[in-house]
């Protein structure tokens, strides 16, 4: 397995890594304290082209390479939570429709998002129903020509903000795995309502949105009837793999502040780095976030290169560098001392943020249960 950067791979993490330290960190901090969705962050995203880079090629992408996801995500999040969020969420929200829209519905919704002019979500989880997809209760019936659709979606980040939703509902209740549907629902559809936002302990765009007797086109279902699990699945298992991208960048930011304080840190006559419980610390965090990294690109890797079952790969990554990341930015506190818990700081924001890693898009206890079925299968 050869885990080399290609020369365009190398460029885009350059390119990548200037815009974050050059346009993005000088609002970082107003930005990843807002509720919603930054348009300062979505224009710097959308002048840069990266956006482009989570929509196929044929309809105004580069084309969807895990890698290159993981490679920009480890960049953002190195510098802005939001950031990051902004970007990948343009993937994530699109990607039912990339996997299995048709051609219409490609053409006429994903040019605009990999323009950044329209934002997407994903709405899948429900107050009641988060890793236990089957158990939703959002429910779809045919009428005519339209979909009437019914029920509740909750911790939708972008809600409020997103212009295009892919929605997932129950079509078909006892029919298992084909019990669910997916669809596109715009902003302003009658009967939508996605003006209820949630708090979280780090201010992120995110919400709660409402479906009374909503109706949608029938050329809104996304692919066949029934097939919404086998898309909700498919979008998860290829992105995955760049949360943990996304947690060596939180990982890497903390470790370099923690670096950068140690050193200019005086006490009892002598640098904080001299003192060995502090230099332990230290070769922790590095040691954990070149495993992180390693987890995560050999998982990009794989899937980029066409396997068809990297699910035991990818939550090696996702729960490894996510857990990781926690303990690094918990020791990076530890190291700043009381200089730590002052708002505002990075490591304090980043000890916010990064709680929401091991919980969303499968929480570690899933990854250690998928793993386990791998394993024992």
């Amino acid at each position: 397995m050869d885990f080399a950067f290609t020369p365009e791979q190398r460029a885009l993490k350059d390119s990548a890594r200037s815009l974050a330290e050059e346009r993005i960190a000088p609002i970082a901090a107003q930005a990843d304290e807002s509720g919603r969705v930054h348009t300062g962050l979505m224009e710097i995203l959308a002048e840069s082209r990266l956006l482009r880079y989570t929509v196929p090629e044929g309809y105004g992408g580069y084309g969807i390479r895990v890698i290159n996801l993981c490679i920009i995500r480890e960049e953002l999040a190195r510098v802005s939570a939001q950031a990051d969020t902004n970007f990948i969420m343009q993937g994530l929200g699109s990607f039912p429709i990339t996997l299995g829209g048709s051609h219409e519905q490609k053409a006429f919704y994903l040019p605009p998002i990999a323009r950044g002019e329209s934002i997407a979500a994903f709405a899948l989880t429900e107050p009641h129903a988060g890793s236990d997809v089957l158990s939703m209760t959002t429910d779809a019936a045919p009428d005519g020509d339209e979909w009437a659709l019914n029920g509740r979606k909750k911790f939708i980040s972008q809600a409020g903000d997103a212009d295009t939703y892919t929605v997932f509902a129950k079509t078909d209740p006892g029919q298992g795995s084909r019990s669910l549907s997916a669809f596109i629902v715009e902003q302003g559809t009658p009967g939508f309502d996605d003006s209820q936002r949630l708090e979280l302990m780090a201010p992120h765009a995110i919400g709660e949105p409402v479906f009374d007797n909503c109706r949608i086109p029938q050329g809104n279902l996304i692919g066949e009837r029934g097939q919404g699990l086998r898309l909700a699945l498919g979008t998860l298992d290829t992105f995955r793999t760049t949360v943990a991208a996304a947690a060596v960048g939180m990982g890497q930011a903390a470790y370099e502040s923690a670096l950068d304080f140690a050193r200019n840190r005086t006490m009892f006559g002598q640098q904080l780095s001299n003192f060995q419980a502090t230099q332990f610390k230290l070769a922790d965090m590095a040691v954990s976030l070149d495993a992180a990294r390693l987890l995560a690109y050999r998982a990009a890797w794989l899937k980029d290169s066409g396997q068809e079952i990297v699910i035991k790969e990818a939550s090696f990554a996702k729960l490894f560098a996510t857990e990781a990341a926690a303990r690094i930015v918990n020791e990076a506190v530890q190291i700043h001392g009381g200089a730590g818990l002052q708002k505002g700081s990075r490591v304090e924001r980043l000890y916010r943020e990064v709680r929401a890693l091991t919980i969303y898009e499968g929480t570690s206890e899933i990854q250690r249960q998928t793993i386990a079925r791998q394993l024992l299968s």
